[in-house]
C-alpha cells in the first residue's frame, strides 16, 4: 500500500474510535465519508487489476 493510503486508513481508524467515544462533528463525518470513499475506490481498483491478471487454462 502507498504511504498516502496508510495515512488515510490511520485517519479512518482515528475517526472510528472518536465516533465510538465522544462522537463526530459534521466536518469530521464528511471527512470520514470522503476517506472511506477513497479507500473503497482504491480497493476496487486493486481487486480489478488482480482479477484482470488471472489467466484461465483448460486442461482439455
Amino acid at each position: 500500500m502507498s504511504d498516502e493510503m496508510d495515512k488515510n486508513i490511520e485517519r479512518i481508524n482515528e475517526l472510528a474510535r472518536k465516533a465510538k467515544t465522544v462522537g463526530l462533528t459534521d466536518a469530521e463525518i464528511d471527512e470520514r465519508n470522503e476517506l472511506r470513499k477513497k479507500y473503497i475506490e482504491a480497493f476496487r481498483g486493486n481487486l480489478k487489476v488482480q482479477l484482470d491478471s488471472i489467466k484461465f487454462t483448460d486442461e482439455e
